[in-house]
């Protein structure tokens, strides 16, 4: 059907439409047992009814949309799998004409040939194996070789420092504490296994308070010494540093230990804040009737404070060493260092029972104190709390908390001949130091009187003395031989160690690289298996691979047969649908003009409505009619409005037309709009 034929048939369907639906409020109007109410009810009815065949309409197109959908979904798979099916059986036609006799016995002939390189592959990883195996062992071994070198090493180390403070157990002078080998050996013994035993062993050795007073009938001092002084001022915080860590590296060296602490005003600074603040300002006693011990609280707050580790020693200082005569407000330089060497002698001698020797301990340690890790730059801070009590902090310096910083110099005086051969010199030099450093003179008037007395007490000697240094110097001499000989000993067994790691390293290479080669051999054997068994077992792989294209292409054939079902039912939906539109705008046009029809009747006289059903009744035979139905309804309105215009006769046929026409082509162009609309919607 062409345009212009369906627009005539859309035009005649609105003029059939109005008619009938003008005849309708005519005859309802015309008749005595109908009202306009039911004129509505039944208009409206009329266009729920069609709005829901609407509904039921779009629905059906919706579900017939989803099974195109789906079918659609359904052939692209199956065109996927007739794709995936047309290669494989490709590949097995290909297959199928490789497969001759020839082909195959080559192909098993490589796969015996590559079982071979695979056990041979095999057994060079078994024998490459014990090699590793073997140069673990020999690595094993030379690591417990050095490991027994390093000991003896360490070993006449301490020997070398034993024989070294031999040298000078008859030159005992204020800033030197020597140590017998017993003891240093006991010593050792007890850090390593604290047994009742060897804590017995090295009480028996060290001799307690006995040696701590011998030690002290030997400090000796001058007048310089004895001045009041204030134990927190900077010289004499310097001095007192200075001298406790010059005898403590001297103990030390002693030890076999190579490091050593230092000492520095930052370090003392921290070290007065410190007791200041966690024990003076506490009313903290450490010691006395009712001693509280060291104040724990305070360490671990301080210690966060700076960032640091701290560990602290104690000793009794003014009010034990000194008999009493000493306050904090009159003290003496002298009373302060005599506390000092007092409390590191017992510290190293008599530190036993509860205190399980953890004061030596701490001296001794390299690398931690009592245990504790970060101890690997110590500085050492002394100070004084109010009630006497001698307090030495050891902090761990670092660029961070800076307590290393304005460093001390530290001259220390190790051996006897070192003290013999330098004397003078450091006699004239702590001279000069006295005459430049104004400043710092009470350090060094204690520098210059124990240099004197270290002079004094090797020139005095007797002839007993030089005997002792004789033998001294000779086991000295026998210990350095021994040290020579177990530092040859130990680099040798090193360089045994590091040769036997690099054989270790090289062997288990070889070991990476021939596992390495194993796996690439499995692999092209079982590819070569795999070829052998495709060629043995072509024809069955040629009928399977065939047989799935077949199926393939089969399910294919029918998702389209589908999809084109599929599509013929939208194409119905979508007609149904386009109808069932139609008619429902139709429905609606009907209902607006008798809801307009019905104003106007329901507005006119008795003599109105009778007129109105004449011409309903001329109705019947003359189209033409519809007009002046409406025209009259309208005439009649606006008779009853007394105060408004009367309207021309529109009776005359000029009129009827004019009206029809309006009213043809209004319902021609909602009609056509709607169709224009679905036939847009059923090309999409």
């Amino acid at each position: 059907m062409n345009k212009k034929k369906m627009i005539r048939l859309t035009a005649l369907v609105g003029v059939a439409t109005a008619t009938g639906v003008v005849a309708e409020a005519n005859q309802a109007h015309a008749a005595t047992t109908t009202t306009t109410e039911t004129t509505n009810q039944t208009t409206n009815a009329s266009v729920e009814s069609t709005q829901a065949a609407v509904d039921a309409t779009q629905n059906a197109f919706d579900t017939a949309q989803t099974s195109v959908d789906n079918a659609q979904a359904n052939v692209t798979s199956a065109s996927n799998n007739v794709t995936s099916a047309s290669a494989t059986l490709s590949s097995a036609i290909a297959n199928k004409e490789a497969a001759t006799s020839e082909n195959i016995a080559s192909a098993t002939s490589a796969v015996s040939s590559q079982a071979v390189v695979v056990a041979s592959a095999s057994q060079a990883v078994s024998e490459q194996a014990g090699v590793v195996s073997a140069a673990a062992s020999v690595q094993a071994s030379a690591q417990a070789e050095a490991t027994s070198a390093s000991a003896s090493l360490s070993s006449s180390s301490a020997n070398v420092a034993s024989a070294t403070s031999a040298q000078a157990a008859e030159v005992q002078s204020s800033d030197v504490i020597n140590m017998l080998v017993a003891y240093i050996t006991a010593l050792k013994n007890y850090l390593a296994n604290p047994s009742s035993a060897n804590a017995a062993a090295l009480q028996e050795v060290a001799k307690g308070t006995d040696y701590v007073k011998e030690l002290q009938q030997k400090f000796k001092s001058d007048a310089s010494l004895d001045v009041v002084v204030d134990p927190s001022d900077p010289t004499v915080q310097e001095a007192l540093s200075v001298y406790a860590v010059n005898l403590i590296n001297h103990l030390r060296n002693q030890y076999g230990l190579t490091t050593a602490f230092g000492a520095s005003a930052n370090a003392n600074v921290a070290a007065i804040d410190f007791v200041k603040k966690y024990y003076d300002d506490e009313d903290w006693n450490i010691f006395g009737t009712t001693g509280k011990g060291h104040n724990k609280n305070g360490l671990d707050a301080y210690a966060n404070q700076l960032n640091t580790s701290i560990a602290e020693d104690a000793g009794s200082g003014l009010t034990t060493w000194v008999n009493g005569k000493a306050t904090m407000a009159t003290t003496t330089l002298h009373n302060l260092l005599y506390a000092v060497y007092s409390d590191i002698a017992t510290m190293l001698f008599d530190d036993g029972g509860t205190n399980n020797w953890s004061h030596a301990q701490s001296i001794f340690e390299d690398g931690t104190i009592l245990g504790t890790g970060g101890f690997n730059n110590v500085y050492l801070g002394v100070a004084f709390d109010k009630y006497g009590y001698a307090h030495y902090e050891l902090y761990n310096a670092t660029e961070g908390n800076q307590l290393g910083n304005n460093a001390y110099s530290l001259d220390v005086q190790t051996t006897a001949q070192t003290l013999l051969t330098n004397a003078q010199a450091t006699l004239a030099s702590a001279k000069a130091s006295l005459q430049r450093m104004t400043t710092n003179l009470m350090v060094a008037k204690a520098t210059v009187v124990t240099a004197q007395d270290q002079l004094a007490a090797l020139e005095n000697s007797s002839a007993s003395d030089l005997v002792a240094v004789t033998k001294a110097r000779t086991q000295l001499a026998s210990a350095e031989t021994s040290y020579q000989t177990a530092l040859a000993t130990y680099k040798q067994k090193e360089g045994a160690l590091k040769k036997a790691g690099d054989n270790l390293a090289a062997a288990q290479a070889s070991l990476e690289a021939a596992q390495a080669t194993l796996a690439t051999a499995k692999a092209k054997l079982a590819e070569l298996e795999e070829t052998v068994a495709n060629l043995t077992n072509a024809d069955q792989l040629l009928a399977a691979a065939q047989a799935a294209y077949e199926q393939a292409v089969a399910n294919l054939t029918t998702a389209t047969g589908n999809l084109g079902a599929a599509q013929v039912d939208l194409a119905k939906a979508e007609s149904q649908l386009a109808l069932a539109e139609d008619a429902a705008e139709q429905a609606k046009v009907r209902a607006a003009i008798a809801a307009q029809v019905d104003q106007q009747l329901n507005g006119s006289t008795a003599n109105d409505r009778q007129s109105a059903g004449q011409d309903a009744t001329s109705l019947k035979t003359n189209g033409r009619a519809l007009t002046a139905t409406v025209a009259t309804a309208s005439a009649a309105k606006q008779k009853q409005g007394a105060n408004q215009g009367r309207l021309p006769q529109t009776g005359n046929d000029d009129q009827e037309a004019s009206a029809m026409a309006l009213v043809g082509l209004g319902m021609l162009g909602l009609t056509t709009g709607l169709y224009g609309y679905k036939k847009k919607k059923l090309t999409e």
